[in-house]
Parts: structure tokens; sequence; C-alpha cells
């Protein structure tokens, strides 16, 4: 879907999610010879639930709180306090072990493609996108296998385009539900798949 498009124009960036944007990402560099780094976006988790969120925060303190879900879970200030603690801790230490603490690539005038698995809620990625349109970028454009038809309107007003080959509606969805082999990477595999991808662009 993005080959026609950007395969011969001037190259972007790729950002990807960890851990389970980057086999995706590695995918689309090694198609579009872009180079790739790592958006580093964490859901706030809930207290009882880690793998759902209500909301999303950066690397670099963009805070997105989806409001209606803690009315619906009903999650007090502390609770929101708590949550971001505990992504910030995994941001700091997703950094440190798969960036290497480097700075970010000067991404201004540049096109930017995010990657991830799926979208869900959409507000991970909608936090990822207020945190590269700081940085002056020209274009956003997200691209992911799978995603709800809310995360996609809740993300359309927010970005120049968007890439899903696989829509799915109803009222609940999870990523995994649209993939025959979906786990958790571990940091070891993020990084494997990092390094394949500088051996296969290694002339």
């Amino acid at each position: 879907m993005l080959r026609p498009a950007y395969e011969k124009g001037p190259p972007g960036w790729i950002l990807a999610i960890p851990a389970g944007g980057v086999p995706v990402a590695v995918e689309v560099a090694r198609a579009l010879k872009w180079p790739l780094d790592l958006l580093l976006v964490k859901k706030l988790p809930l207290p009882w639930n880690p793998e759902a969120g209500f909301g999303a925060l950066t690397i670099e303190g963009d805070l997105l709180v989806n409001r209606e879900a803690m009315r619906y879970f009903r999650l007090t200030e502390e609770d929101l306090a708590w949550a971001r603690e505990r992504a910030r801790e995994e941001l700091q230490k997703r950094n440190r072990l798969l960036r290497g603490g480097r700075p970010y690539p000067d991404l201004s005038g540049k096109t930017v493609l995010l990657v991830d698995d799926g979208l869900a809620s959409g507000f991970t990625m909608l936090a990822g996108v207020q945190m590269v349109r700081r940085k002056g970028v020209s274009k956003v454009i997200v691209a992911v296998p799978t995603a709800s038809e809310r995360s996609l309107e809740l993300l359309e007003p927010q970005v120049d385009e968007i890439y899903c080959p696989n829509v799915r509606s109803g009222p609940y969805f999870a990523v995994a539900d649209a993939y025959q082999n979906w786990y958790d990477l571990d940091y070891e595999e993020v990084l494997d798949f990092l390094k394949s991808l500088e051996k296969s662009s290694t002339p």
C-alpha cells in the first residue's frame, strides 16, 4: 500500500512504536529503504489490568488522557498519577535499553511514518502524533495492519494519511484478535528485529 506513493520519493523517517510495531516497521523500512527509529509511547495502564489503558504518555512528556474511560472505570486523579508514573518508568527503561538514550533525529521538514501493530482505542498513536508534530515535521502518516473504526475516526483529523488494510467494526476490538499468532515481544526480540534490519541494510 505504501510503495506506490513513497518507494521512489525522497526518504522520510519511520518511527515504530515498540514492542509490537517493530516487526511491522522493519518490513516497511526494508521495502521503502527509509531509516527507522523508535517512537516511545506507552499507554496509561489500568491498575487491575496492565494490558488495557485509558490514555498514553510519550518519552517527552506528552500526556493524553481518555476522560471518558476514566469516568467509565471510576478512576481517580490518584489512579491517573499512578498510571502516569508506571508509564514514565517503562518509557525511561525502553529508551535506555532499546535506543541507548540517544537524541531523536532532526525531523523538521520531514515526512514521518508512524507504525504500530494495530490500533485499538488510538490514544497511544495520537499521543505519538502530538510528539512528532511538535518537531516541525512536514507530513505525518500512520500505517498499521489493523485498527478499529473508532480509532481511525479519532486519528483522521490529526494526520495527513492513514494506511490500514484491515479495519474492524463492533463495540470492542483488541489488536490480538486480528492476528493468527500474537504475543508480547520482549526487549531481546525487539533488538533482534532492529539488528536484522541493520544487517540487511549494510552494503
